[in-house]
């Protein structure tokens, strides 16, 4: 039987003992070892000695057991145990086992005899490796599925001090908050936050009024959209939040002049068009100075003299969501410039900020924060979805290259799996019978979960579907289910996706990536 040993585990005062001990384990000696199953748990003790107990675990994967040395119980206090979350063992009465049960697991490094435990057993492969002994700073760029959340989490446990972890969505700092403390993880070294970016703004002041969302700001631009121009609010919106503030720094926004002379490709819109932006961009400056709303991105330049260096360590997550801007204010808060961890992926981007990891390398040399060539790393294996979703991801990742061209490595590049599950993808015509008879299935299952594109489509989806497990993209990050659904994706935009699509062929899906522009540099897809 193959051994492996938890990251964290304490060896102290039985280190002799606890040799001779996974030695039985190793060859199968259960006898010796005295190992018995904790019932109804799927944790094994062995005894090391008279009052010290070795707990453990046995998984398979690839057709190979391995035992998963875990912690010591001392002095037969099982209460004490990380894993068995308070427990009461009667030893008297717990079972003693000369065969196991094996329970499959989707990764293990075989090259690497350590494990690390969130909410199951987390082993990193040899490029995680590699970036868990990186000192910081580090720039981790991954696909969904590729462990740089778990990966991240980790490398926070080697810090000490105060630490923060930020990010946009409330629902993955609930995630991450809840993996980190696992098992009743604690380390009396450090002191973490976990944090929206709504709530670090807040530690700071408290913004007067409310943060203008999109669905505000369509009720704002509305009177205004008359002409054509103006009529395509999402176009409008991420223009406000990613081109006149966000990007720049060393101002709250651009200038008309800064703004009419920015190149075909940093702004949504033509020059010809941008005259006529720039004046609705005045009449919503205007209306913020009534403090009924503000801007996040104005509210994060004001705050940076407001800001004080307070954390020893930083991490920021999906980093595609953070305008420049957002991302100076956080490293401001940290004591020692260079002491953080920023990981994201620009396939994931979710809220309108016009990014690219090129305003990141030019953010990273403007403000003088580091070299972002020497800390980037990349994670391109996925270990959590089937091998049917991860090749559809790279279909849509093939298109997307075909249509939009690209120069930025870092955002493109094709999908490894590492699954042992085929998984399937269907596609389905979303008639009222049908959606009926999926709706029976489903509604009681609490790994199906339905997807829309936007917030307001929930209310639609919620008629649909019985179930509480409806989410828009926004809310989905950190969450994973056996089973999604996703809704009305492409029928609910029919006209962007036309086209997103328009000039591509199948043919194309089948070609390599190639990394070049557009040659049309006015093309607004």
């Amino acid at each position: 039987m193959n051994i492996l040993e938890y990251q964290d585990l304490d060896l102290q005062g039985v280190t002799k003992s606890y040799a001779k001990v996974v030695e039985m384990i190793r060859n199968r000696d259960f006898y010796s070892a005295k190992v018995k199953k904790l019932l109804p748990t799927g944790y094994y003790r062995a005894e090391l000695d008279h009052s010290n107990r070795l707990l453990f675990k046995i998984v398979s994967y690839q057709g190979e057991t391995y035992a998963l040395m875990l912690e010591i119980i001392r002095q037969h206090d099982y209460s004490q145990s990380r894993f068995l979350n308070g427990a009461i063992v009667d030893e008297s009465k717990i079972v003693h086992s000369e065969t196991e049960p094996v329970e499959p697991i989707a990764y293990l490094n075989k090259n690497n005899t350590r494990f690390h435990w969130l909410d199951k057993v987390i082993s990193f492969d040899d490029a995680q490796q590699e970036i868990y002994q990186t000192r910081p700073p580090v720039l981790i760029i991954g696909s969904a599925g590729s462990g740089k959340t778990a990966l991240t989490l980790e490398k926070m446990k080697q810090t000490t001090g105060d630490i923060l972890y930020v990010t946009h969505s409330p629902y993955l700092v609930q995630n991450s908050r809840n993996l980190y403390y696992a098992h009743q993880y604690q380390n009396d070294l450090q002191a973490v936050d976990f944090l929206s970016y709504q709530e670090l703004i807040e530690t700071i002041q408290v913004p007067g009024g409310k943060e203008m969302t999109f669905k505000s700001f369509k009720e704002w631009v509305q009177p205004w959209q008359r002409h054509k121009l103006l009529q395509n609010t999402h176009a409008l919106y991420e223009e406000f939040k990613g081109v006149f503030s966000g990007p720049v720094i060393d101002k709250p926004y651009l200038s008309r002049e800064d703004y009419l002379g920015l190149g075909v490709k940093q702004s949504i819109f033509l020059p010809e068009q941008r005259e006529q932006v720039y004046e609705l961009y005045e009449k919503y400056l205007a209306m913020l100075k009534q403090r009924v709303w503000y801007d996040m991105n104005l509210v994060s330049y004001a705050y940076l003299s407001r800001c004080t260096p307070r954390y020893d360590f930083v991490v920021i997550d999906e980093i595609q969501d953070f305008t420049n801007i957002q991302l100076i204010l956080i490293l401001k808060t940290l004591k020692n410039p260079g002491q953080f961890l920023l990981c994201g992926d620009a396939n994931q981007i979710v809220h309108p900020n016009f990014f690219s990891w090129s305003k990141i390398k030019t953010l990273f040399y403007e403000g003088e924060l580091t070299d972002s060539q020497q800390i980037t790393r990349l994670l391109s294996v996925n270990y959590r979805n089937s091998m049917a979703v991860t090749h559809l991801a790279n279909r849509i990742l093939k298109l997307k290259n075909a249509r939009l061209g690209s120069v930025d490595k870092e955002s493109h590049y094709l999908i490894e799996s590492r699954s042992q599950q085929d998984g399937t993808v269907i596609f389905l015509n979303a008639a009222s019978d049908f959606v009926r008879e999926l709706n029976q299935k489903t509604r009681k299952s609490i790994q199906v979960a339905v997807i829309v594109l936007r917030d307001e489509w929930k209310a639609h989806a919620a008629r649909l579907f019985d179930t509480p497990l409806v989410f828009s993209i926004y809310e989905v990050k950190g969450l994973e289910y056996e089973q999604i659904i996703l809704l009305d994706f492409i029928a609910a935009e029919p006209q962007a996706f036309l086209e997103i699509t328009r000039g591509v062929t199948p043919a194309d899906l089948d070609k390599p990536l190639t990394y070049a522009r557009l040659k049309d540099k006015t093309d607004r897809s």
